[in-house]
């Protein structure tokens, strides 16, 4: 067997004894069994002791799991995959890498992040490509059939402001400081992204066998909604489908897609604007999903740049003072969330929306908001649509929640 037959493990083969023991010493005696086995090529026991780690992370919250099954789960998601890559099953090997990066723990990390790119290597070396002209993700926009659905009053009142060329020092005077929105225009042009993610041929390529979360249903506060795991290639399908505005559309949202797949990470840039007021830059977050997909009206404890990479989506936002107004939920999991729904207001129930001024805006390709802190926003996508949201703390409160 080749050294090309195998994937690069070091992590693993430095600290697999001393992760062993650990396991041991809580009680997962056949969890260690198996991984032993799986270590010397026993595929049914790699996926024995991925199941066994799998049933200590469902144990209880996941706040109440202990590190070390997180570590487990990630060995055991090597093996399995290091036994894909010898049969040359790369779809199934990237699964099971990507099962590591999002369930398992962070002592492994760097094997699984080496071992994904050892295997995307190998799948397109493999592979063939034909030259053809790239399909779009998204066509030529005119005016979208979305905007008749938009929420009542909806483009009526105050628009917010798009400015161009914004220089540090005003965004911080004008804008960050005096913690008002803003819609930067011309931030973007250099961005890989903005012609590589309207290439679905390309994001196919990059990420088409990656395994992320995707949510399903109208929205996080509906009783229906649910979260699955499914390929890149699945979610691509689905948001394509003709049905995919419908009451039930799948959304990638406020996923750390860019530590998951390093290449789509390439093709963006940190705007200058997000290290203004020397504050901390949190993980970025992916928004991608078909028309028609919401995000309630709620509000986030951080600075906030909403760049808009692919499609247009409409955004609607109310001043942290009027909080009271918008009746925010009272259990502490949802105090974020406003119990309005603005596609369907309930005026008898919440009387004090109705009248209440707003800004709101049709944010376009290659444009970015900022949002300040504890400003209310609900967001519609207008078409199909690809997003990135920069959040960044306040310097002297890095690490309010």
């Amino acid at each position: 067997m080749s050294s090309a037959d195998e994937l690069p493990t070091p992590t693993l083969d430095s600290e697999s004894a001393a992760l062993l023991q650990s396991i041991s010493s809580h009680g997962g005696y056949a969890y260690v069994r198996m991984s032993t086995m799986a270590a010397a090529g026993d595929f049914r026991a790699a996926e024995a002791a991925r199941e066994m780690a799998w049933e200590q992370l469902h144990s209880g919250p996941w706040h109440s799991v202990l590190p070390v099954w997180r570590d487990a789960y990630s060995m055991a998601c090597l093996h399995l995959a290091r036994l894909h890559f010898l049969r040359r099953q790369y779809r199934d090997a990237l699964r099971a890498l990507d099962m590591g990066l999002i369930m398992g723990g962070s002592l492994l990390r760097p094997d699984l992040d080496r071992a994904v790119a050892t295997v995307t290597a190998k799948a397109r070396e493999d592979s063939t490509q034909t030259e053809n002209e790239p399909r779009k993700l998204v066509e030529e926009m005119g005016e979208t059939e979305e905007v008749r659905v938009l929420p009542a009053r909806s483009l009526s009142c105050k628009r917010v402001e798009k400015k161009s060329g914004i220089s540090m020092e005003s965004f911080l005077r004008d804008y960050m400081g005096k913690e008002f929105p803003v819609i930067i225009t011309d931030s973007m042009e250099h961005w890989p992204a903005r012609s590589k993610w309207n290439n679905l041929d390309y994001l196919l390529t990059v990420a088409g066998d990656r395994t992320v979360p995707v949510e399903v249903g109208k929205n996080y506060l509906c009783q229906e909604w649910k979260q699955e795991l499914i390929t890149f290639s699945q979610f691509l399908e689905r948001i394509q489908s003709k049905d995919s505005s419908s009451a039930v559309p799948t959304y990638l949202a406020q996923h750390p897609l860019f530590d998951q797949i390093s290449e789509l990470r390439r093709d963006i840039c940190v705007p200058d604007y997000c290290f203004a007021g020397g504050g901390e830059l949190r993980p970025l977050n992916a928004w991608f999903g078909p028309a028609g997909t919401v995000t309630p009206l709620h509000h986030d404890p951080h600075h906030n740049i909403l760049a808009q990479v692919v499609g247009r989506k409409y955004i609607r936002l109310y001043p942290a003072s009027l909080s009271e107004e918008l009746y925010p939920y009272s259990e502490t999991m949802l105090r974020n969330s406003s119990q309005v729904d603005l596609d369907n207001i309930d005026e008898k129930e919440f009387p004090k929306v109705h009248d209440l001024e707003f800004l709101d805006c049709i944010l376009e390709e290659g444009e970015m908001l900022y949002i300040p802190p504890k400003w209310w926003h609900y967001v519609r996508s207008l078409t199909i649509s690809f997003s990135v949201s920069f959040w960044w703390s306040n310097n002297e409160n890095p690490n309010a929640s």
